[in-house]
């Protein structure tokens, strides 16, 4: 497992107040800024600033730590692989309220957004992510502590099989306004393991 460089990382949308050292970067999100597209209510949006690095390997683990003060409904920040507007995934904790907010997952294959949530305490600051790919397929798993990972979401992504863009992100989507900290982060060989059940099907190619 390997420290990753953020002089390797590179905007795909540069927010107006950011900060990067050598170990850590730090994301002042701007109002009216989301990843969406379609699904439910045909509301899209595709504005929110993404810091990522690339990689050809077919097999790896991504691995950050996020801390975040949201305090307005939709505050988000998490882990991301946006390959193009219509092709992309994320995982964050989206706040809601004072009560609960959302830790989830979105995969978003042509054009069309998915969301799958569980809803967690308002009082939990801090998340780590952990993104491992399998040529195509994806898993995202999610700690609170960095050391025991619990699923989240497997997905197939259709433009997902070559080079991929893959790092962080922060945004929100009201008229509102947050601090988003990401450190910690890695790089290694895929810890996520074959498959050890069922074998594929005779004509699967």
């Amino acid at each position: 497992m390997t420290e990753l460089d953020l002089k390797n990382f590179k905007w795909t949308r540069q927010p107006k107040e950011y900060s990067v050292s050598c170990d850590k970067i730090e994301i002042i999100t701007e109002p009216h800024t989301d990843l969406w597209q379609r699904t439910y209510y045909h509301f899209r949006n595709d504005n929110a600033p993404l810091f990522q690095t690339e990689s050809e390997e077919k097999y790896f683990s991504f691995t950050v730590r996020t801390e975040f003060e949201s305090k307005s409904r939709f505050d988000q920040c998490g882990i991301v692989m946006y390959l193009d507007s219509e092709n992309w995934l994320k995982a964050s904790v989206e706040y809601e309220n004072g009560s609960f907010q959302h830790l989830g997952s979105v995969v978003t294959n042509n054009g069309y957004s998915d969301w799958a949530t569980t809803e967690i305490s308002s009082e939990v600051r801090s998340m780590w992510y952990r993104l491992s790919r399998r040529e195509d397929d994806y898993l995202i798993e999610c700690s609170e502590d960095g050391v025991t990972f619990k699923q989240m979401r497997v997905c197939h992504m259709w433009q997902g099989g070559g080079r991929v863009s893959f790092g962080f992100y922060a945004c929100s989507p009201e008229d509102s306004s947050f601090k988003a900290t990401f450190k910690e982060m890695r790089l290694s060989e895929c810890l996520w393991r074959p498959h050890d059940g069922q074998k594929p099907d005779e004509n699967y190619e």
